[in-house]
């Protein structure tokens, strides 16, 4: 009796130390996000003093001055950080923890290590309609005005998304293996057919804006964009805070599920026709950006393990980070010149996803 009785006190133990651990992992992301946000603003071809942006923001956001207020008001800084940069930074924060959050719920739902947003056909369903958009027409200018290319290209995303459900619940039951297979095949098509637009249209500069386009960027940032993205975020991010039961339940495959009571098919369509309204959305509003999803997940999971009650809220800060960064890096690492973010992620995420693979041979269960 007393050797159970110090072995359940041990456990206890591990526990709480395990729960502070995460606990201070949670706040030091969050100090980084804050810190992150102030030296992104700072950082351009015009340099703001760090202090200077934390000010000018607490001015705004809180109307709090520190030192000459006046003087505040009429600075150039403050254009350049509210107008330009702040819109930016603050898009790059909600798209990095997006794309993070469905690389992860993807992954659990198809059980596939390998899932990240794009795996169900969105990105070459979102390419589609925006080069529809761009070469026949119907971007800007064209009929829907300046929405045209967001509006084509979500249509285009969200189609995709529902052509691999439809073709992955032929025959029978809606496998993960199906639901992979399924959007291997609705990626090619799609990029067929942009292919084909782009062979047959007559347009050197609507050719060279899908280019720019299919490579992800964040230089349209403005402050009218952020309202949808912020929205469809965070409202996704609390919902799927609270469904880390039914995630680590996935993990463990639909055979198990079915002796724990859970119907993981149903689960598996809500999840994933969320992941593709998400990442609809954030590629209609910025392009196609790439290796999110699909890297982050794994560097957090190698840290704080395959529950998803510390994988999830990790996970989505982590992403946040990470594309304020490389958003930095996109635009200041050449003089001058600013290069599609999706660029930086592909140079950084595919290196990195190598040495992942090779070096521990990458599982759910992080062994």
């Amino acid at each position: 009796m007393a050797t159970v009785s110090v072995s359940r006190q041990e456990e206890k133990e591990a526990i709480i130390r395990k729960k502070s651990l995460f606990l201070t992992l949670m706040l030091v992301l969050a100090a980084v996000i804050v810190v992150s946000v102030g030296v992104a603003l700072s950082i351009g071809q015009v340099k703001i003093p760090l202090g200077d942006s934390y000010r000018i923001l607490l001015y705004k956001l809180l109307g709090i001055q520190l030192g000459d207020g006046g003087a505040m008001e009429t600075s150039s800084f403050v254009d350049i950080l509210w107008q330009i940069r702040f819109p930016r930074v603050l898009m790059a924060l909600f798209i990095g923890a997006g794309l993070t959050m469905c690389g992860t719920v993807m992954q659990a739902s198809v059980q596939n290590p390998l899932a990240d947003p794009y795996i169900l056909g969105i990105s070459s369903g979102a390419s589609l309609g925006a080069t529809f958009a761009i070469l026949i027409g119907f971007g800007a200018g064209g009929l829907l005005g300046q929405t045209g290319v967001a509006f084509w290209a979500f249509t285009g995303a969200l189609g995709a998304s529902l052509l691999v459900f439809i073709l992955a619940g032929i025959g029978g039951k809606m496998t993960s293996v199906k639901l992979v297979l399924s959007g291997m095949v609705i990626n090619a098509l799609c990029t067929a057919f942009a292919n084909f637009i782009i062979y047959i249209a007559n347009n050197a500069v609507g050719i060279k804006t899908v280019t720019f386009w299919t490579m992800g960027s964040l230089a349209s940032a403005k402050w009218d964009k952020l309202p949808l993205i912020s929205l469809v975020v965070v409202v996704a991010a609390l919902f799927f805070l609270f469904q880390s039961r039914i995630l680590n339940t996935m993990l463990l495959g639909d055979d198990t599920a079915v002796t724990l009571g859970v119907d993981l098919a149903v689960f598996r369509k809500i999840y994933l026709l969320l992941a593709a309204l998400i990442t609809g959305v954030i590629v209609a509003s910025c392009g196609m950006i790439g290796f999110v999803g699909l890297i982050i997940p794994h560097m957090v999971r190698g840290l704080v393990g395959s529950d998803h009650r510390r994988l999830m809220p990790a996970s989505i800060l982590v992403g946040a980070i990470f594309l304020i960064w490389t958003d930095v890096i996109a635009r200041t690492i050449i003089p001058s010149v600013e290069l599609p973010i999706g660029i930086i992620t592909a140079m950084i995420g595919a290196p990195l996803f190598m040495y992942m693979l090779v070096k521990k041979g990458y599982a759910f269960g992080g062994k």
